[in-house]
């Protein structure tokens, strides 16, 4: 036979249930909104790049690096094999700048590049979390150019054993992906989570990295 439930205990669980109701309505409201079939999202949003959701995990891959030429100040068009090769996670551990562009690196290829060392030097104290990578399509490169703007920058040769990652870089505005000259930002745990316009501004790149890198516990 049960004991009868006090008054005391009844005023207990109506308390606990009211503690319960004022920590989790307002989450499971918001929850409701955002994934029901009314579709609701706020207007104003903190990030400036244009989020890729869900982020898309990015294989690993042993891809060829093109440091060798230009550390001897080549400026010439590499063989299809080149001696060294990426680690097949090269990008994870670290935040990722990435940028796939020509191999002769154009006007625009400069100008990205620029604004993808200048927000890595903008983070200061944070900036060695941050690596860069340039895939590089087509012949490459300009090797006088790279090895004097940009000693750090990692430089991939874009061959066919590229192809399982170039096909996870998302389209924007109907343009693919090979000529939007878009920047992308990938996690250290190698997703891809981020990508810039052309027309960005590195300020709004700036923020959003200097947010990611305040709010992550890796990298």
């Amino acid at each position: 036979m049960t004991e009868p439930v006090s008054a005391h205990q009844r005023r207990q669980r109506r308390l606990l249930i009211g503690l319960a109701l004022f920590f989790f309505a307002p989450l499971a409201v918001s929850f409701l909104l955002y994934y029901g079939s009314g579709g609701w999202r706020p207007r104003h949003r903190v990030n400036r790049g244009d989020l890729v959701s869900p982020a898309r995990p990015l294989p690993d891959l042993s891809l060829p690096l093109a440091h060798d030429a230009a550390r001897a100040g080549e400026n010439t068009v590499l063989p299809k094999v080149v001696g060294s090769l990426t680690k097949p996670d090269f990008l994870k551990g670290k935040w990722t700048l990435l940028y796939w562009g020509g191999g002769s690196c154009s006007a625009r290829c400069r100008a990205d590049l620029y604004n993808m060392r200048q927000v890595r030097i903008a983070l200061n104290r944070d900036m060695d979390r941050v690596q860069r990578v340039f895939l590089a399509d087509g012949q490459c490169c300009d090797w006088p150019y790279l090895a004097h703007e940009h000693p750090d920058l990692i430089t991939v040769l874009v061959t066919p054993e590229a192809h399982p990652l170039l096909a996870l870089l998302p389209s924007f505005d109907g343009i693919s992906p090979m000529t939007a000259d878009r920047i992308y930002i990938i996690d250290p745990l190698g997703n891809l989570m981020m990508s810039y316009a052309p027309d960005a501004k590195p300020k709004g790149m700036l923020e959003d990295l200097k947010r990611l890198l305040g709010l992550s516990q890796v990298g």
